[in-house]
């Protein structure tokens, strides 16, 4: 007995401690690139870069390696001025409208698009967590069978939440260019009620075999939380994922019909937006409290569809549960929003990433920042 506890002391004292890293409280800790090692020239060079207009209209360019803010620039843009004519009866989902897009009411906080996918998915994964949903193979009627739709059809039926996760829903949708007045998102948020609009559409593949992008199965998402929770989206949002990690302001949009716009309608300042980036970076924990399963974590952010755009010859992506992953090494996952809004994480070099842009009229431009992180900012990290 003596010599076990021995040897378990010994092993206890010689296995690797798990590192100590900080989190912000009120505030980031602010360092510089080389004290983290990083090489100061090049962030410069890419912030120089914006400035020239090379990666587009970019409004915030924040990085922050080993928990500490090493560049963070903002880039005023008169919204106001340069917006395009709008339509008054849509404001609120008409891109143009400057009291709307890209900041709400002029404030700091920037429309988030597509990224709110991500921060949708969370609070679902917080929902099972906390018993609230079964899992991710539950059929999605069993939390929307109170809503029309054709049930008795065989590809309904057997429609999933993991389908909807990860894009493989089965249901016809179009959702191409943004421009384009038949993509299906834009018919739907021009509709009265979307989770009605959604399951109206019909149903075209088995669910869980083919990847297609579809913001409507994001509100199915969404409303499968308040129907599992019986509390609205937002609400059960700021509670479980927003206030535990210091996410104090924060937008939403809702639809006509009062649903909460959970496929793109999420307003967070850059700050807070890195909060939520570096929450998945330690693996869904915040100091000494497990906000989300590390196992959530790790299905959100690893390539569960690979190649999702085979005939895309720049960009090898996979897709998680509502996260995108660049699956060359060391893969990177990220959020992706319309218009120019990221939020990347790499974990083997722990940095966090954050890009908010508004270039929604696909100007053309010199360099994407969704690149940045991987073409510029990792090869700067100074090898130990």
């Amino acid at each position: 007995m003596l010599l076990v506890t021995v040897l378990l002391a010994v092993w206890s004292s010689c296995r690797e401690k798990e590192p100590s890293y900080p989190f912000p409280e009120a505030a980031w800790e602010l360092s510089t690139p080389d004290a983290e090692g990083i090489r100061e020239s090049t962030l410069d060079s890419i912030h120089q870069d914006i400035l020239r207009g090379d990666y587009g209209p970019v409004d915030h360019f924040l990085v922050i390696r080993h928990g500490k803010i090493i560049a963070d620039h903002h880039y005023e843009r008169d919204y106001k001025t340069i917006a395009q004519p709008y339509d008054t009866t849509n404001w609120i989902f008409n891109y143009d409208h400057p009291d709307w897009h890209p900041y709400y009411q002029y404030s700091d906080l920037h429309s988030l698009q597509s990224v709110t996918k991500s921060v949708n998915a969370a609070a679902l994964g917080i929902a099972i967590d906390e018993g609230f949903v079964g899992g991710t193979g539950d059929r999605t009627e069993k939390y929307l069978g109170k809503f029309a739709t054709d049930w008795n059809n065989p590809l309904r039926k057997s429609q999933r939440i993991a389908d909807l996760l990860t894009m493989r829903s089965g249901i016809q949708w179009n959702e191409g260019q943004y421009t384009d007045s038949v993509n299906t998102c834009i018919t739907m948020e021009a509709s009265s009620a979307w989770v009605p609009y959604v399951l109206a559409q019909p149903m075209e593949l088995q669910p869980g075999t083919y990847w297609e992008y579809n913001s409507g199965a994001s509100m199915l998402i969404g409303q499968i939380i308040t129907e599992a929770t019986g509390r609205k989206v937002d609400e059960w949002t700021n509670e479980k994922l927003f206030k535990p990690i210091g996410i104090n302001k924060y937008q939403w949009k809702t639809t006509p019909a009062g649903e909460v716009d959970t496929e793109g309608g999420l307003y967070l300042a850059p700050h807070d937006l890195a909060r939520f980036g570096y929450l998945f970076l330690r693996k869904g924990k915040w100091k000494d409290r497990q906000i989300i399963s590390k196992d959530w974590v790790t299905h959100s952010t690893a390539a569960v569809v690979s190649d999702i755009l085979p005939d895309n010859k720049e960009y090898n992506y996979g897709y998680g549960f509502q996260w995108w992953v660049d699956t060359r090494q060391p893969a990177t996952p990220m959020c992706i929003g319309y218009g120019g809004q990221f939020v990347q994480i790499s974990p083997e070099h722990d940095l966090v990433v954050v890009f908010n842009g508004w270039n929604i009229h696909y100007n053309p431009v010199k360099f994407e920042t969704r690149d940045a992180l991987r073409t510029r900012i990792i090869p700067a990290v100074e090898k130990p």
